[in-house]
């Protein structure tokens, strides 16, 4: 079966560098039933950055505005999930190596269970281009 790779929405947020903030932001997500697809987070000039792919980003929007969350975004990004293989991503970052388009970064894990998923991020003007050359939905 191929991976389905589809564009989606993110948002992010700059919180302090310190135990318990990813506990914080996650759990104010959490008691409002807010889904995330996909979460991220990494220093950034002293601080973290986060990263969230909302299933519903009306609810997520909704639930970070309450838990007083500021948020930048929404901004694109790709999903990626299929089956589990040996170099599962070397495809899709050969593609866009070969079209010259960057990666800004991207994260990528297995569950386990034969199934692989990646977010994968590109300069915000190189998108439609990825997108197409990606089959993204």
């Amino acid at each position: 079966m191929p991976d389905m790779i589809r564009q989606v929405d993110y948002y992010y947020t700059v919180a302090p560098d310190k135990a318990g903030e990813g506990a914080r932001l996650l759990s104010a997500l959490r008691n409002a039933g807010v889904n995330l697809l996909a979460f991220s987070a990494f220093p950034s000039a002293r601080k973290s950055q986060a990263d969230f792919v909302p299933a519903d980003g009306t609810a997520f929007v909704a639930a970070a505005k309450q838990a007083k969350i500021k948020l930048k975004g929404p901004k694109k990004c790709f999903l990626i999930e299929g089956d589990d293989r040996v170099g599962a991503l070397y495809q899709t970052m050969t593609r866009l190596g070969d079209a010259k388009i960057n990666v800004t970064a991207v994260d990528a894990v297995t569950s386990g269970m034969g199934r692989w998923a990646a977010i994968l991020w590109v300069k915000q003007r190189d998108l439609k281009k990825a997108a197409q050359i990606l089959g993204a939905m």
